[in-house]
């Protein structure tokens, strides 16, 4: 073929190309589907629950009049627990759970919700085979394992506790951490003698286990067992001379047992470490009204205030050195302002 046949011949083949008839080959794209009236709808449904609009995806499903399908019912149940109507939600889910597909989202959904549902309305025992099913299927997420962990507990299963925190923090289930963590929890929901002889085991398989000998100060303060408070925060004071926290438990205890000195040296010690935390103030404010200071104990006492202005007990305190001062209306003033604060819990 000669050159001049050859560039005639590729020249053709680009125009060929580059012609209107061919361009569609390239440049058109194929329109996106038109989702069916039933695909519509899950859209929509699914719109307003994640917009906290839940009621509204109750009576849009409700009032479609859609064909059967297990999807239409699963939403509903979804939107059930996103309602706060958790046992709606449990109907409808378990009564639609066999009609979804195995390995389908909406199972899977179906299977987390039931077990949510059932932990919120303390039915840990049932909520327990759901959230393990979901667990299998999703993996390890740290919210379906918190909540498992918390059925366990509510349930009295303190190695399966054990073992899913272990799970979460990624430490061996029977090592002194993970009984830490269990601890921790059982603390949370108020299992006080189950956690503190959960941190006794803690401490003897790791004396030096951070955090656990101040847990167990903790317990014993609560539990108005202060010499035993005193001497469980030394000795966490032992293993970390700088934790603020434990000084201020110590502090603490020291008050109870009217070991004023003591208690202010703790106290001192605590703000020098962490000067932003309002607890150990209102606990030098008292000290100091005893060891008949009320300066001071104002002083301190507005410190207090200064950082957690939202606290009841810093205004009472401070009402009382104010009247001890002999300042009625500022006294007055305190007392209003702690009238007026929400009660923690």
């Amino acid at each position: 073929m000669s050159n001049t046949h050859r560039c005639c011949t590729v020249a053709a083949v680009v125009a060929v190309l580059l012609s209107p008839l061919c361009v569609p080959m390239f440049a058109q794209t194929a329109a996106p589907p038109v989702p069916s009236p039933l695909e519509a709808l899950l859209a929509d449904a699914r719109a307003l629950i994640d917009d906290g609009k839940a009621r509204d995806a109750i009576a849009r499903l409700q009032a479609a009049g859609a064909p059967e399908d297990a999807r239409i019912d699963a939403l509903t149940g979804v939107a059930y627990y996103h309602a706060d109507e958790y046992e709606s939600a449990v109907k409808l889910l378990r009564a639609v759970h066999p009609r979804l597909a195995k390995g389908a989202a909406e199972r899977r959904e179906a299977e987390k919700v039931l077990g949510l549902s059932l932990h919120l309305m303390g039915r840990y025992a049932d909520a327990i085979p759901w959230l393990e099913r979901a667990r299998a299927e999703k993996g390890d997420t740290l919210e379906l394992s918190q909540v498992l962990a918390v059925a366990y507990l509510q349930t009295q299963q303190p190695d399966q506790v054990r073992a899913v925190l272990a799970r979460i923090f990624a430490v061996p289930a029977e090592s002194a951490t993970a009984s830490l963590f269990m601890a921790q929890l059982m603390i949370r929901f108020e299992h006080n003698e189950a956690a503190e002889e959960a941190l006794k085991q803690a401490v003897a398989k790791d004396p030096k286990l951070p955090r656990a000998h101040f847990l167990l100060g903790q317990l014993a303060l609560f539990r108005g067992r202060f010499d035993d408070a005193v001497r469980w925060t030394e000795k966490e004071l032992e293993l970390n001379p700088s934790d603020a926290m434990a000084f201020s438990q110590l502090g603490d205890a020291y008050v109870h047992l009217e070991k004023w000195e003591l208690a202010i040296a703790a106290l001192q010690r605590s703000i020098w470490i962490n000067p932003y935390y309002s607890a150990p103030f209102i606990l030098l404010g008292r000290a100091y009204m005893r060891m008949q200071q009320p300066a001071a104990a104002e002083g301190m006492l507005r410190r207090a205030v200064e950082y957690d202005p939202n606290n009841r007990q810093a205004h009472y305190v401070l009402a009382r050195v104010l009247q001890q001062l002999g300042r009625a209306e500022d006294a007055k003033r305190e007392l209003e302002i702690m009238r007026k604060l929400p009660q923690r819990r």
